[in-house]
């Protein structure tokens, strides 16, 4: 059966995180993942954590100043994009959090992917000692025009050049079909490479059962491919949360 994971940066967002992950264990999910829970104290993010049993898959490093979106590969903010990196990572281990997503944020070019990389070797070996993945993600250029990581291959040879065996892929469905299209057949290539794999509607970012990609024929593939980690839920809800949740038993059955 296919195990959900909720993504409590969209899901329940109106709610503080410890409620979140409470309504996330009550709607039926398996894990729960977020953006950025740093207004909360991880104690309490701990406590809510081990009261239902969930684990939090997933971070993100802060975006930075309003209107950036992450300092992982901009030229001259390697000491702030570390603090982030280091803040994350701290984040994630007071929570048992397995992953963290370094956000590359809006750069282009030769000197932004040294950069990048630079900072993405930091990140690995920060993370490496407690087992945690760092991952990276490419964005479509309509909701994040500029962002340094756009398509899975770049991602793909970002990763083989870094040479850590803790840097994944995060393979957001939903950003890859725009950017590129044939995600069955992607999903294959990068595999070995993805360190999660996130769903919602192509292209209006709603409930995973409607647009452009069927997700039933998707958990068919990645079973095939003997794919048996939880799938993100990462969609922003039309209504109240939980009255959106009915794509979950027809997606759990495959």
């Amino acid at each position: 059966m296919t195990r959900l994971s909720a993504n409590l940066g969209f899901l329940w967002a109106d709610l503080p995180l410890p409620e979140a992950i409470r309504a996330a264990k009550a709607a039926g999910f398996d894990a729960v993942e977020c953006h950025w829970p740093y207004e909360t104290p991880a104690a309490e993010t701990a406590a809510a954590l081990a009261e239902t049993g969930l684990v939090m898959l997933g971070l993100n490093t802060r975006r930075g100043q309003p209107g950036e979106n992450g300092l992982a590969a901009l030229p001259g903010r390697e000491v702030e994009a570390r603090a982030a990196i280091d803040e994350a990572l701290a984040y994630a281990r007071a929570i048992g959090c397995g992953a963290v997503h370094v956000m590359a944020g809006f750069a282009a070019g030769p000197e932004a992917r040294a950069v990048f990389l630079g900072n993405l070797a930091y990140a690995c070996q920060a993370a490496r000692a407690d087992g945690i993945t760092i991952l990276i993600e490419p964005l479509n250029h309509y909701d994040a025009p500029g962002y340094f990581l756009q398509g899975s291959d770049q991602a793909a040879a970002l990763i083989a050049e870094a040479g850590h065996d803790n840097l994944r892929l995060m393979f957001d469905c939903y950003h890859l079909q725009i950017m590129e299209g044939d995600v069955s057949r992607r999903l294959a290539r990068h595999l070995p490479l993805i360190g999660h794999i996130q769903i919602a509607s192509v292209p209006d970012r709603g409930t995973p059962d409607h647009g452009e990609l069927d997700y039933r024929h998707i958990v068919g593939v990645l079973s095939g491919l003997g794919w048996s980690r939880p799938l993100g839920a990462e969609y922003k809800p039309t209504r109240l949360t939980g009255e959106t949740l009915g794509w979950m038993a027809a997606l759990r059955a495959g």
